[in-house]
């Protein structure tokens, strides 16, 4: 048999028929993906308060530690520790015996030194007189009258002698130098102390008490027009956190604002007054004290549990007009509440997954199911 004969045109006209009898179906599309259903919100600029948190130390406005001004045994104790004390109530006794008798001591030398400058001022009282009628010599009279200044002289020397006897008589009781709550006593009766060095106690004011934070410099005038502030107290800008995570929930006010930056710290520090009439707060502990810092402006908010963190970076899913969401890097602020605020990466009036960001890729299509006024128009649009 000979193939020669057969012509290229019959071949290509069989191969086509062959092709078009071996299929009858089109090939099958590919199917669209579903749309992910996602919660969405609509970025907007919001007032926004947020909470400031510096760690405290609660201090006593007024404290004065007892100190001993002259030296002995203690022979009496008049209060209890950790008592309610007021101004002037006795305190401590320190053996008066020697003081005492150095009190009368320096008395009798002022009587004495008074009777001897009295004698000493009728005498040249008296050589005064004769030697006007030149009956002594003026020699005499010279004598008379600087006997009569010494006199003098001695009279102020045994005074202060009598005033420092009564000091220290005086000082041998220790009395309350302020109202408020005694410490723990430091020393027993019948205990040996040491003029200006041994610590008997310590009172101080627990009502009001304060509480002393560490401010950055950068805050500075923020605070200082906090304390120029009328309406501090009454919006409660300054709360309490105690350690057992309770709030106080007396308002505070600022006192004091530091002379001077630590330059170690770059801080200043802050104190702030509080009601203490339950006697909750104690000197020593520590706190978080909470502040309020309510933005000059506007500011952008977003849900926080729409953002997403990746390798340090904050990410939120963007919904564009084709209802697709695209993962944009954004820059955080300070937290609001339940929400945070933005300070660069979306503007307002764009449109963001709130939630069901974990189901969803760069690029996957999103269906609303709380549909935010920008998707609804969208949507109404394509309709």
């Amino acid at each position: 048999m000979k193939f020669n004969s057969i012509k290229p045109g019959i071949l290509i006209l069989g191969a086509a028929i062959l092709a078009s009898c071996g299929s009858s179906e089109k090939p099958a599309q590919m199917a669209a993906p579903a749309a992910t259903p996602v919660s969405v919100y609509t970025v907007a600029e919001d007032d926004v308060t947020t909470v400031d948190t510096y760690p405290g130390v609660v201090v006593a406005l007024n404290e004065v530690e007892l100190r001993a001004e002259v030296g002995g045994y203690v022979t009496a104790i008049f209060v209890t520790d950790g008592q309610k004390v007021t101004k002037g109530q006795k305190l401590y006794e320190i053996d008066r015996t020697n003081y005492l008798a150095a009190y009368n001591s320096a008395k009798a030398n002022v009587e004495v030194a008074k009777a001897n400058h009295s004698k000493a001022k009728k005498d040249a009282e008296r050589y005064t007189n004769l030697a006007k009628q030149e009956a002594v010599a003026k020699q005499r009279v010279d004598y008379a009258i600087t006997d009569m200044i010494n006199a003098a002289s001695q009279v102020a020397v045994a005074e202060a002698n009598l005033a420092t006897a009564k000091a220290n008589l005086n000082r041998s009781v220790i009395v309350s130098p302020l109202s408020g709550t005694i410490g723990i006593s430091q020393v027993k009766a019948g205990a040996l102390v040491v003029q200006g060095s041994t610590l008997l106690n310590t009172v101080s004011t627990n009502d009001p008490i304060a509480v002393d934070i560490a401010v950055n410099q950068k805050d500075i005038p923020r605070f200082i027009k906090l304390q120029q502030s009328q309406s501090t107290v009454k919006d409660s800008v300054f709360s309490i956190e105690l350690q057992d995570k309770s709030v106080y929930k007396m308002a505070g006010k600022i006192v004091a604002v530091d002379r001077a930056v630590d330059p170690g710290t770059g801080t200043i520090k802050v104190r702030i007054s509080y009601p203490n009439a339950s006697g909750m707060l104690l000197t020593g502990m520590t706190c978080n004290v909470r502040v309020l810092n309510k933005a000059e402006t506007k500011q952008l908010t977003i849900p926080y549990k729409s953002v997403s963190e990746q390798l340090g970076e904050y990410m939120v899913y963007v919904v564009g007009d084709s209802s697709k969401a695209q993962q944009r890097i954004i820059k955080l602020g300070p937290e609001a509440g339940e929400k945070i605020v933005v300070l660069n990466g979306l503007q307002a009036g764009e449109v963001i997954v709130s939630e069901g960001a974990q189901n969803l890729r760069p690029g996957a299509v999103v269906q609303p199911t709380t549909a935010a006024p920008e998707v609804a128009s969208t949507q109404s649009a394509k309709k």
